[in-house]
Order: structure tokens, then sequence, then C-alpha cells
């Protein structure tokens, strides 16, 4: 039993969902995997593709841990819209679980919404191109952040900030104007082969998406907004988080991130920080690897601003997907504690 405890301990989330996969079988497996979103299937199909030599007692744990989650649930199905709504709402509290319930109630029998999740952002430019800048708005704020981001990024110059600014002004839209959209959609790829406004978009969403963008790219976009409306580009910056902003993480953060992040990153990420954020790594770190480090940078030569960048915007990428797992808490940048 102990043996079986350390092996179930090892794992996450992503191995536990590989492992139960693989015992399915194939065709299971498929039928599961149908039903998860992009991301998903990716994070767990590289986990898949990662298990080797997983011993039996691992195996075991896990199924048993599985067979106990559901035996603990109770009427399956049934008014499931409202026990969504209120678990989200209970652990997130009301303002952060809205839109998030929104997007999974109203995901759920979208078609053409859905299909943009798995399309490069190149497609999903090329299809909403041609549209109205306000039905761009809706859709950029139904992608998750980084593929909006993407997407953003290869839609012409001269109307991103427009689109950012009908995002962070976006107060909802009708469940009947969404469902229009997405039957449009729908149509439109199969061609080519009235109560409460649902929570998208908004400040959080368009700063979100903003924080997914190249440096160079985002400061030119805050530029033409603030130019347009000035305080709402305020608005936008001050629920961005950035590089300088992983000061405010604990010590219990910075080893997870740490662990996540490669050493060929940390160097010209840190190049260009500041020496308060290169001593915030620095003494998260083993003293045989924080020497070493030290070493690389001091024998570093010039680097190029836009490396830097770019190495400081991947471990942000990092530290919020770490942050939307739950472990670790990342502060400033308009989050919520308690």
């Amino acid at each position: 039993m102990a043996e079986e405890n350390e092996e179930e301990i090892k794992l996450g989330g992503d191995e536990k969902s590989a492992i139960l996969l693989m015992t399915l079988g194939e065709q299971a497996a498929a039928e599961v995997l149908k039903h998860l979103g992009p991301k998903e299937v990716h994070r767990v199909g590289t986990a898949m593709a990662n298990l080797d030599n997983i011993p039996k007692p691992a195996v075991n744990a896990v199924i048993r841990e599985f067979a106990v989650e559901v035996g603990e649930q109770t009427a399956l199905g049934v008014n499931s819209d409202s026990y969504i709504r209120k678990v989200l709402v209970d652990a997130l509290g009301e303002g952060k679980a809205s839109g998030l319930v929104d997007k999974i109630l109203l995901g759920r029998n979208s078609k053409g919404l859905e299909a943009l999740k798995w399309m490069d952002a190149r497609a999903v430019a090329d299809v909403i191109r041609h549209e109205h800048p306000q039905i761009i708005a809706i859709v950029l704020s139904y992608l998750e952040p980084d593929h909006s981001a993407a997407v953003l990024s290869q839609l012409p110059e001269n109307v991103r900030a427009d689109i950012v600014m009908r995002i962070a002004t976006l107060e909802g839209i009708q469940p009947q104007a969404l469902q229009e959209l997405d039957d449009m959609l729908d149509k439109q790829f199969s061609t080519a082969g009235g109560g409460k406004s649902s929570g998208i978009g908004g400040l959080e969403t368009a700063a979100n998406i903003l924080n997914f963008l190249d440096s160079s790219t985002e400061e030119t976009l805050m530029e033409a907004v603030k130019e347009q409306d000035e305080s709402l580009g305020e608005s936008i910056e001050e629920l961005m988080f950035v590089f300088e902003n992983l000061k405010d993480v604990d010590d219990k953060g910075i080893q997870t991130l740490l662990r996540e992040v490669s050493g060929d990153l940390l160097i010209p990420a840190l190049k260009g920080a500041d020496e308060e954020m290169r001593e915030k790594f620095l003494k998260n770190m083993s003293k045989r690897a924080a020497e070493m480090l030290r070493d690389d940078l001091e024998v570093a030569g010039p680097m190029r601003i836009s490396d830097v960048e770019a190495a400081q915007k991947e471990i942000l990428n990092t530290a919020r997907r770490l942050a939307d797992q739950g472990d670790i808490m990342l502060g400033g940048g308009g989050e919520e504690f308690v």
C-alpha cells in the first residue's frame, strides 16, 4: 500500500489521465478524447506519448482513485448546468466564474465557434478578417487568450487597436446573438468544406490577450489604444501581468516555476532584468545552480532586446499556465487575494 501511495504522489493530473486512457483501450479512449478541447487533447496526448515503464502499482492507484471519484458522484447529468455554475462560483467567486461558466455552457452546443479552437491562428484570421470588428472582438473573446493573441497578430495592423478596445468594452452578448454568430460560422465552414447576456469580453479578457503578444506588438497596440482612449488603455494595463510582476510571487512559487523553465531561457530573461529580479530567481535555486547561472550571466555577451523579451514572455506563459493549474499564485497584475 505504501508503494502505491508513493507512486501515486509522483503523478500529475495529465499523467493520471493518460494512464487511465491507456487502460481503456483505443476505441474507448478515442470516445473520451472527442469530448476534450484542443488544449486538453494536446496535454493528455503528450503525457500518453511520454509514458514509459509505469509500474503496475501506479496504474492500480490511478484506477482506484478514478473509481473513488466516480463513486462519490450522484445524479450525473441531472441539472448539471446549475451544478457546474455553483461549483465554479464557490471555487472562483462570482466575478471570475461568470465568464468561464458561460463559455463552458454555451460552448457545449456551439459548432462554428468551437471549430475555431481547433484551427491555427492564420486560418482563424482568414475566416474572420472580413467580418465587422465587433464580430471579430466577440470571436477573440471566446477563444483562449494565447490563441486570440496569435490570431490578432495575423490581422491587419490598422484594425488591431479598434478590436482590442471593443474587447475591453464588451459587456456581454445575448445568447441569441451568440447562437446566430455560431450558426453563421458553422454554415461558412460547411460551405467551404434573449435572456441574461453572456460573460464574454471585458477588460480582463483584453489584458489576457495582450499578455500573449510579443512585446513590440503589445506596446504598439497599447499606444494606439491610449491615443483613442487613455483611460481605457490604463485600465487594461492595470490588469496585465508583466515580467516585473514575478517579484511578487512567493519563493515557493518561484521554485515551482524554476522546475518548469530551462536554463536557456533564464539566461536571456535575467540578462535583461534588474538586480532585484535576478536575486529573486537565484536565491530560490540550489547553491551550485545559482553559481553556474551567475557565471553564465557574467560571460554572456550583449543580447538583442527581442531575444530578451521573447524569453521573458515564454517564462510568463509558463507562470500563467502554472497559475491556471493552481500550482502557483501570481501577485500584482490585478490578481485578487482573499
